[in-house]
């Protein structure tokens, strides 16, 4: 026995979701939805709409959830994502990029990043620094160690 689920979508929100599918670039997870929701809307059954967007039922009950909850908009897009705060700010980073562009210590041809995470610990606020962060900021900054 196949599961049907009733949602019944107002007009406004139905164009708005095929213009959605239609038109622009959005994530591939979005569209996904839109889908959902317009199958949904049009009776198909959970199985079916399943295999045919290669989703799982949780996907699907969330999607409907989220509508029900509210609404169209709600239930395609992803809420923002908090994140983790940056630990070093922008002055610091700057810092580690300086001191990469200096001259390496005594005896040494070029800086290294073993090299610069122990020269890093020495400037304050930049005690705890990982040689992989510090890596990062490099990278980032499209510095490479050594390169003069």
């Amino acid at each position: 026995m196949e599961q049907r689920t009733e949602l019944h979508l107002a007009e406004p929100e139905r164009r708005a979701l095929n213009a959605f599918r239609r038109k622009g670039v959005h994530a591939a997870r979005e569209v996904n939805r839109a889908h959902v929701l317009m199958a949904l809307d049009q009776g198909v059954s959970e199985t079916t709409i399943c295999q045919v967007l290669g989703l799982g039922r949780t996907a699907l009950w969330r999607t409907r959830a989220a509508y029900c909850q509210g609404g169209s908009e709600f239930a395609i897009h992803d809420e923002p994502r908090p994140g983790q705060p940056r630990k070093y700010q922008t002055s610091q980073q700057a810092e580690v990029v300086a001191l990469a562009c200096s001259a390496p210590p005594g005896g040494r041809k070029r800086w290294t990043v073993r090299l610069l995470t122990a020269a890093a610990r020495a400037c304050p606020g930049l005690a705890n620094v990982n040689r992989e962060t510090l890596r990062r900021m490099l990278k980032k900054a499209t510095v490479s160690p050594g390169a003069r």
